[in-house]
């Protein structure tokens, strides 16, 4: 059964923002900047996130999710130990994208300070997201693996395609996914956070998962 919620974002962290952004620090003029895009965009930020509980095999570094096969030796390391996994997506609407056309056109630093925020704001929806996962895993005994997306290491991103079809994304959340496995709106996510016994882990932080350390958006070395 496919579950959804709308979940609170988190308060902004402006450091990160900046960061995801290319900014160095925060000087006074990007503040004042930053203070107008946040008076602009969160109003009409919304957290949406889908996602189904399900049983997982494994067989070397071949994984059974149950709804698709994979080969992922990255995935199937970072699942050692799990019996089951939460498969989510998430996304913060398609208004971000509407005001971020609208400040393509008429303020150039504006639209960077924003794809900065709504890669912060993205994040930290899903580190909210699995904050609940680990807290109600505990209640069980189980403990997360860190939450692990398409695209990481040699996780192949034509799994998008598996993880849209079974969440149902396009009528859940209002997620689509184009020819090119590109996501719209934008600012969202699709990941696999294992459950299993015992493990102390934390479900957020996957950029240490991720053999991509070229990056910019990287937030280990």
């Amino acid at each position: 059964m496919i579950s959804l919620c709308f979940f609170p974002l988190p308060p902004v962290n402006r450091r990160e923002a900046l960061r995801y952004a290319g900014a160095k620090a925060e000087t006074p003029e990007l503040s004042l900047l930053l203070d107008a895009v946040l008076a602009d965009i969160t109003p009409h930020l919304q957290g949406k996130v889908c996602w189904i509980d399900t049983p997982i095999r494994r067989q070397g570094d071949t994984l059974d999710l149950g709804f698709a096969k994979t080969n992922s030796a990255a995935l199937a390391r970072n699942l050692i130990g799990c019996d089951r996994a939460v498969v989510f997506a998430a996304t913060l609407g398609l208004e971000f994208d509407r005001v971020l056309t609208r400040y393509g056109k008429v303020s150039p630093a504006k639209a960077l300070l924003l794809q900065g925020l709504g890669a912060e704001r993205i994040e930290g929806l899903c580190d909210v997201f699995c904050e609940k996962i680990r807290q109600e895993a505990r209640k069980t005994g189980c403990f997360p693996a860190p939450r692990f997306s398409p695209g990481y290491g040699d996780l192949p991103l034509s799994l998008q395609r598996d993880i849209f079809r079974v969440l149902d994304c396009p009528r859940k959340i209002g997620l689509t996914l184009n020819e090119s496995l590109l996501m719209s709106p934008s600012k969202s996510v699709t990941a696999i956070v294992g459950l299993g016994h015992p493990r102390e882990s934390s479900c957020s932080g996957g950029c240490n998962q991720c053999s991509k350390t070229d990056c910019i958006y990287r937030s280990t070395p």
